[in-house]
């Protein structure tokens, strides 16, 4: 089985980063194939950067030229997935969706910890509608931009752990999600400190493709995502146009 993890960024060390914790939880015989879009921003803040990204990441997946049994996008709250969907004959698991939906079997409430609070409203709105902000007691930001999180680890996993405890004290938090691909490899140290299950996005995403594929399921095709219709896409390089 091979599964393809798509960062929305392209910051080449955070895509290793997150590879390799996919890595780390991956079946044996799953192979991980980390990609960094050939263009975007080199962090995913706003709206106009997820919106790059989106376009970006399905440029960067319809360009790979091998075999692959489900592709992971691993952004926190970007757009994109259902174009994705409506392009691949393969299961797509974002991670915010696989976070939230994971971290309903472990708890009452959730609580996300992301970096930015400009970004928290983006969180919100992709969990409305992925119809998974019923059980979300609430998102919060660390104060961290993403870049912020590999060049002062200790500071970050500090600003993490202050939010989850918010979380869980007053916000009656059962469960922590960890709202950045970036923040991938914390969830064992902040689990410890926070004596709550915490969900890593990459890790829940990589469990529930490999599940879909031995399943033998993929994306309905009928209606909202199926297939592009055959026509032109003008001016643009990629490989969209059919």
């Amino acid at each position: 089985m091979r599964i393809l993890v798509v960062n929305v960024n392209t910051t080449e060390s955070i895509t290793e980063a997150i590879a390799k914790q996919a890595r780390a939880v991956a079946s044996p015989g799953t192979e991980i194939v980390g990609l960094t879009p050939f263009f975007g921003a080199e962090s995913v803040e706003g709206n106009f950067e997820s919106y790059l990204a989106a376009i970006a990441v399905m440029d960067r997946v319809m360009a790979y030229d091998q075999p692959f049994d489900a592709v992971i996008q691993a952004g926190y709250g970007e757009h994109g997935r259902e174009g994705l969907q409506e392009l691949l004959n393969v299961p797509v698991v974002d991670i915010t969706e696989a976070a939230a939906s994971t971290a309903m079997f472990l708890g009452h409430a959730y609580s996300v910890v992301t970096t930015l609070d400009r970004t928290v409203p983006l969180i919100e709105d992709r969990l409305k509608l992925a119809g998974l902000y019923q059980r979300c007691a609430s998102v919060r930001a660390s104060g961290m931009a993403v870049l912020e999180l590999e060049e002062d680890p200790l500071r970050a996993m500090e600003a993490i752990v202050r939010q989850a405890e918010l979380a869980i004290s007053e916000d009656k938090a059962e469960v922590i999600c960890l709202g950045c691909g970036g923040m991938a490899g914390l969830d064992d140290q902040i689990r410890y400190r926070t004596g709550v299950p915490v969900v890593d996005g990459v890790t829940a995403a990589v469990a529930i493709a490999e599940g879909l594929v031995r399943l033998g399921l993929s994306t309905s095709k009928i209606r909202t995502y199926a297939t592009p219709r055959p026509k032109k896409v003008i001016g643009w390089p990629g490989k969209f146009g059919h």
